[in-house]
């Protein structure tokens, strides 16, 4: 990455009572260097601060230069959040896959929905995936150098004919090769693999997922572990009949298969080492694993437990917080994925426990992607007008906010909350997580 690509790292955020807050920086001022260098991205903007003695070149936001000293105590954090990770420019994808959602999504929507991320750096602070196809010798070595680990790899196939096919990339064919430096290096991935039926299957998802445990066997395993997933199709991909949706017939065929290896692995290393994502169970129509089956959760980021994790940490806040009557009469109306129905089943009743309480669930499909089971993440503002349209909601919707843009009310389709609100005709409440719903519904229930 030359130094010209790099810009300076704007602030969002001064905490208060920081360093930087004592040091005067404001939003919007910007960090040019530290100790003489160009930060490129939060990794080496950490791993410059570090340092007990700094020297830093600062923009202000009237585009004014400042130069300060800064002594601290070594690894203390200065108080600066940044609007962006990367400071030189995201490293975008240069795979062609069929099933990648940003190509399976309709044009002329926001521009963000549409950037195809495939950057380590992103992959080692936040868990996302990457396919390990674009990167050049100096970020291998970058990588080892500063000990990026672990990170999260979207394998699909160990063959190589296989992940070339699904990837649409020479370079994919070099997985295996990759994971052994990855060994050889003593550092350390997450796996994935989406399951494509008829490409990666059967005998195919075999090998893939014994060719990774064989990089788990050593004290410090190179491939943590592994998670498979569906593969999720849009009625916008382009090539509509090279993929297949995964069938209940398909689902159970998977869950049987990585059971029985699950078996063998738990009694090789002491893990199930491969996990199942909780869709699998949810189109089959079996029932999730207990929860003593997820150990440690280390694929909660794949949806491996997360269902599990919800109804416990649920179920829990519940019997602190809820009381057995509110004062009023209340009713809600709380919209979610229909992949989701069956499991939350027993939250309801429990909320419907306590008396003046009703709470109506709202298990929807998404007809905008053309699913017949889908995520409650996927639910656009379309699909809850489309769905929803003429009925009663009592006093409002509790609407997660996993459906919206993370910043803003937005739903996937670029409708927003009070436009929905306005077309459905009733007030909706962003509900962020549980604590947050269960307090919804006791706020309004107290005598006002």
């Amino acid at each position: 990455m030359s130094a010209s690509t790099i810009q300076p790292a704007r602030v969002l955020r001064v905490v208060p009572d920081s360093i930087a807050a004592e040091m005067g920086f404001d939003q919007g001022d910007a960090i040019i260097s530290i100790n003489g260098m160009a930060p490129r991205d939060l990794i080496d903007y950490q791993f410059f601060c570090a340092d007990e003695y700094l020297e830093l070149e600062v923009l202000d936001g009237k585009g004014k230069t400042h130069h300060l000293e800064i002594e601290k105590d070594y690894d203390e954090d200065l108080g600066l959040e940044f609007e962006n990770a990367l400071f030189d420019g995201l490293i975008q994808c240069n795979n062609r896959c069929p099933f990648c959602f940003i190509d399976q999504q309709p044009p002329g929507k926001r521009k963000t929905l549409y950037l195809k991320d495939d950057d380590y750096r992103l992959s080692f602070l936040y868990g996302s995936y990457l396919t390990l196809t674009n990167l050049p010798e100096r970020e291998w070595q970058r990588i080892s150098q500063m000990r990026l680990s672990p990170l999260f790899v979207s394998v699909h196939a160990t063959e190589p004919d296989i992940r070339r096919q699904l990837l649409k990339n020479e370079r994919a064919g070099e997985i295996v090769n990759q994971l052994q430096w990855f060994a050889d290096n003593r550092l350390q991935i997450h796996a994935q693999v989406v399951v494509c039926p008829g490409i990666n299957d059967g005998i195919h998802l075999e090998r893939t997922l014994r060719t990774l445990a064989k990089f788990h066997q050593s004290e410090l395993p190179a491939v943590i572990s592994a998670a498979v997933v569906p593969v999720g199709l849009t009625r916008f991909r382009p090539n509509l009949d090279e993929l297949s949706p995964v069938s209940p017939a398909k689902a159970q065929e998977v869950v049987a298969q990585v059971q029985a290896l699950q078996t063998e692995f738990q009694a090789a290393f002491g893990t199930n080492f491969a996990w199942l994502a909780d869709e699998w169970f949810l189109i089959a129509r079996e029932e999730l694993p207990p929860e003593s089956h997820y150990e440690d959760y280390p694929q909660i980021g794949n949806g491996v437990g997360s269902i599990r994790q919800f109804i416990r940490d649920f179920l829990a806040t519940a019997n602190e917080v809820l009381p057995e009557r509110i004062d009023q009469s209340l009713a809600f109306t709380w919209v979610v994925g229909n992949a989701v129905e069956q499991a939350f089943e027993p939250l309801v009743n429990r909320l419907n426990a306590v008396e003046n309480l009703t709470i109506k669930l709202a298990a929807l499909n998404s007809d905008y992607w053309g699913q017949e089971i889908t995520v409650t993440g996927l639910l656009t503002g379309q699909d809850l007008i489309d769905k929803l349209s003429g009925q009663e909601f009592g006093d409002g919707i509790l609407l997660p906010t996993v459906m919206l843009k993370h910043d803003e009310a937005k739903f996937l389709d670029d409708m927003t909350v009070p436009e929905v609100a306005i077309a459905l005709r009733t007030p909706i409440y962003q509900i962020e997580n549980i604590v947050a719903l269960m307090e919804h519904c006791l706020k309004f229930g107290q005598k006002q």
